[in-house]
């Protein structure tokens, strides 16, 4: 008797609802949701630096000695270059393909390079980029390393490998694996999980292992580079 009792008021509630139809009055209009708004497209930060190099006054031929890194071999007023690695000092400003670059085949050592804009930090995170024109040679391999504004120096998972040919490489920062590098003996210590890349003091590569040698023994050349971010005051 329950179940017959169900079925008759259905019926009778489909039969008013019928009947109101009939008799003209208007059926309720169903809401449409709102179009949601379209999300802006993300873009590129724009050219906040460029760096080529030059070679440091010399007299007499070019040697290893009187071609090494020196403060004199950024062209960029508005940039610093560090030199990490217990034998940093060996690194060379060479020619070639027309171009300077700095070259680390007579280290010793593990050795990184940044930049430092003397303005401003930057920020790393989206669609940063950082660009650099850089040879790999027999197997050697470079990752990216940032200096955070609180000082720690950090080195990310993604080698870079061009097998004894120049070529011009793109780096995003976002999504790597990055961690904490000795400044003194480029050594990889412990990983750090999302470090603030909003912040960045200084950013560049570095080989984790030693140079050796002239001729296409292992070594990294860092030719022309430019980094596309957004600078944050200091």
């Amino acid at each position: 008797m329950m179940i017959v009792r169900l079925i008759g008021v259905l019926v009778v509630g489909l039969g008013l609802g019928a009947a109101a139809v009939a008799a003209g009055a208007p059926p309720q209009a169903t809401a449409k949701p709102a179009p949601a708004a379209a999300a802006a497209p993300a873009t590129r930060p724009p050219l906040l630096f460029k760096e080529v190099w030059k070679e440091p006054p010399y007299t007499g031929e070019r040697t290893d000695e009187n071609q090494r890194f020196t403060p004199a071999v950024v062209t960029n007023p508005d940039i610093e270059a560090k030199l990490y690695g217990t034998d940093a000092k060996v690194i060379r400003a060479a020619r070639h393909e027309g171009r300077i670059d700095l070259w680390t085949g007579m280290t010793t050592s593990p050795v990184a390079v940044t930049l430092r804009n003397k303005r401003s930090h930057v920020d790393l995170t989206g669609l940063a980029r950082l660009r650099w024109m850089v040879r790999t040679n027999a197997i050697h391999t470079l990752y990216p390393v940032v200096k955070l504004a609180d000082g720690t120096l950090l080195v990310g998972n993604r080698g870079i490998e061009t097998a004894d040919e120049f070529y011009e490489v793109e780096i995003g920062f976002m999504g790597m694996r990055w961690y904490r590098l000795d400044p003194v003996r480029v050594a990889v210590m412990t990983e750090v999980e999302r470090p603030d890349l909003s912040r960045v003091d200084e950013v560049g590569l570095a080989t984790l292992a030693s140079g050796g040698g002239h001729g296409i023994a292992g070594s990294a050349n860092l030719s022309v580079v430019e980094l596309f971010a957004r600078a944050v005051p200091r």
